[in-house]
């Protein structure tokens, strides 16, 4: 790996950790849009598993003192049954269309948050959180992003901001560790893979530490607008295949 390469992946690395300090999820979305242009799919894959272990972790631990098990049991038991039925469907269901329409949905769905600053809160109970936790899994499994329907769900029920990710990074790393059992039987871990691992996690630490500090800065209002604006590029993300095959050339 020559310096530039070395170079494009650190500053992608220390982009996913900040982000991932600063609202709890999206890393792979930020990784994955730097690293593509130097490694593989199947690498930046593994990596973006391998360091949410470590991101989601070291966020469990800092917000501990929030955790509330009973509260997160719902959606890890709801996203068991969801991921692999997510994974099951990709082989019967257009991926493609799965993603236009879920783009769609979460572009609206923040682009109306954004506009409309309040709202009333959503009741809540287990047989929703299940269900919640099961589309996760669902949607995760079908498109590779963990997280974002808790994460919604989260907002909608109206909790703070350490409430809510109490809740969804323990999801994001129930379905995480799915991911990175299934990636290790596949063989997906290799020697380059590991390299290029621990070249990352420094640089990984330390964007980490400096998006808990301005997390540390924001209130829950400022929190709701990270969280909708991440959702908006999600749905942007998603949706730019089709985009770029309607825009002419």
């Amino acid at each position: 790996m020559d310096g530039m390469v070395l170079a494009v992946f650190l500053f992608g690395t220390f982009l996913g950790g900040l982000t991932s300090g600063l609202a709890g999820f999206a890393m792979g979305l930020v990784v994955s849009g730097i690293w593509l242009h130097v490694l593989t799919p199947l690498q930046t894959a593994t990596l973006i598993v391998g360091f949410g272990l470590v991101t989601q972790g070291y966020a469990i631990w800092k917000l501990r003192g929030a955790l509330d098990w009973w509260a997160v049991a719902p959606f890890i038991l709801g996203g068991a049954f969801g991921v692999p039925v997510g994974t099951m469907l990709l082989t019967v269901v257009d991926p493609a269309t799965v993603r236009n329409v879920v783009g769609g949905l979460l572009i609206a769905y923040s682009a109306y948050g954004l506009a409309r600053p309040r709202f009333k809160p959503i009741a809540t109970n287990v047989p929703r959180d299940l269900a919640v936790g099961g589309l996760n899994g669902l949607l995760g499994g079908v498109t590779g992003l963990t997280g974002i329907i808790a994460t919604i769900w989260c907002q909608l029920i109206g909790l703070p901001k350490d409430k809510q990710r109490a809740i969804f990074q323990p999801v994001n790393l129930a379905t995480i560790v799915m991911s990175a059992v299934a990636l290790s039987i596949a063989g997906a871990v290799t020697p380059q893979v590991g390299k290029l691992y621990f070249l990352g996690l420094p640089t990984l630490l330390a964007g980490l530490w400096c998006g808990f500090r301005l997390y540390g800065k924001l209130d829950d209002a400022g929190f709701r607008k990270v969280i909708l604006l991440l959702l908006l590029v999600a749905g942007i993300a998603l949706l730019a295949p089709l985009l770029m095959r309607l825009i002419p050339y």
